[in-house]
């Protein structure tokens, strides 16, 4: 059996509130495509699950969050939600509050703005562990 998938994540919430998700590319050879997604993504070898969210977010809005502004908000080991198969995931999950929407720049997808009572709507097109985050939330 393979070794788990490792990754760190958040749910960014902007200054007024409102969820900012990533809407995956919808290309070939990504896991998810086309779905509503978490900012994070994939451990380093010997990175933590922290360590990994606070660099991917970075890379990916362009904004630098300290790690003290992470809040886990939930850990994960086990199946692998995110794939077809027998895989296995180890993840934490963090919040991040009170970004500032016209300060970042998204680099990988597309920025979903969402306000959070408006989650239901968009439930069908979530990821799998963006789901999982939101119902904890």
């Amino acid at each position: 059996m393979s070794p788990p998938r490792r990754i760190g994540c958040a749910v960014l919430i902007d200054t007024s509130g409102n969820l900012l998700l990533q809407q995956r590319d919808d290309i070939p050879n990504i896991l998810q495509p086309g779905k509503i997604s978490l900012f994070g993504g994939h451990c380093e070898d010997g990175e933590t699950c922290l360590a990994c969210a606070v660099r991917e977010i970075e890379e990916e809005i362009s904004y630098a969050v300290p790690a003290e502004k992470f809040e886990l908000l939930l850990r994960h080991e086990g199946a692998d939600m995110e794939i077809d198969g027998d895989g296995s995931l180890e993840c934490e999950v963090y919040v991040v509050r009170d970004l500032p929407l016209d300060k970042l720049v998204i680099t990988e997808g597309a920025l979903a703005v969402v306000a959070p009572n408006d989650v239901p709507r968009i439930d069908g097109k979530l990821s799998p562990l963006a789901r999982l985050a939101l119902a904890r939330l």
